[in-house]
């Protein structure tokens, strides 16, 4: 009920400005394992910030994972991603990056850290304007079941995040903090859902800038292994 409580009274401060409003951030995601040690990963993701039934960003990314420990999961990735303006693309973006997920159990809750550095791209068709960047992320993710001691087909939990962006060259280093609460249901052995509240705070030279989405995701988990202890993956909000 305090987790509750906390998001609500987040939210309703955040987007009480006159000048803010709510975007959406949908995703669906796939996790494949084909291997004890090895996982495939990829993931869609459509968002309409300017106007939330509008799609104005989308993504495409996937990459390996592989379980070095049972808590310790080095990934490599690579994505492309779009931003469109006026209905016309804007920004195209080609992305590569390492992550290192290292996470742990006290109890029934579970700490994920999550470090990331990323190489970028860009391309601005409409001024023929080429850019690069790296960008290096820390996120520490919360998840603790509901409804039962593990997360398993029937489960509710809930999950809270913090994530933040340095970057370089541009200026100011210290590019975005995301800070996110929500609620997961593991229906079965394969689908899960997820939903909760979005808060990006977006800091720039030319002024700071919030984005509030709604966040819907569909996970989708595939285990062709012999693990009877199976896990089920939910990235969260990315």
């Amino acid at each position: 009920m305090k987790l509750i409580l906390s998001i609500s009274l987040l939210f309703s401060l955040s987007i009480f400005k006159a000048q803010e409003h709510i975007s959406s951030f949908n995703a669906l995601t796939l996790t494949y394992k084909f291997h004890p040690k090895f996982f495939l990963y990829a993931e869609g993701q459509l968002r309409g910030i300017e106007d939330y039934t509008y799609p104005d960003y989308y993504e495409i990314k996937g990459g390996l994972g592989y379980n070095l420990t049972k808590n310790h999961k080095p990934f490599i990735g690579l994505g492309r991603y779009a931003t469109y303006k006026d209905h016309a693309i804007n920004k195209e973006e080609f992305r590569v990056w390492l992550q290192d997920v290292i996470d742990f159990k006290s109890g029934v809750v579970k700490f994920e850290n999550r470090f990331r550095a990323e190489k970028s791209w860009f391309y601005e068709p409409q001024t023929d304007k080429n850019s690069e960047r790296m960008r290096y992320r820390y996120r520490l993710n919360v998840s603790v079941p509901l409804n039962a001691k593990k997360i398993a087909p029937g489960t509710v939990f809930a999950n809270v995040y913090d994530e933040v962006f340095v970057v370089t060259p541009m200026k100011p280093s210290f590019a975005r903090n995301r800070v996110y609460g929500g609620f997961g249901y593991q229906i079965d052995e394969n689908f899960g859902i997820l939903g909760g509240y979005l808060w990006q705070r977006e800091f720039e030279a030319k002024g700071n800038k919030n984005v509030h989405f709604v966040y819907l995701a569909l996970n989708i988990n595939i285990d062709d292994t012999d693990n009877d202890h199976k896990t089920y993956h939910f990235p969260g909000a990315d």
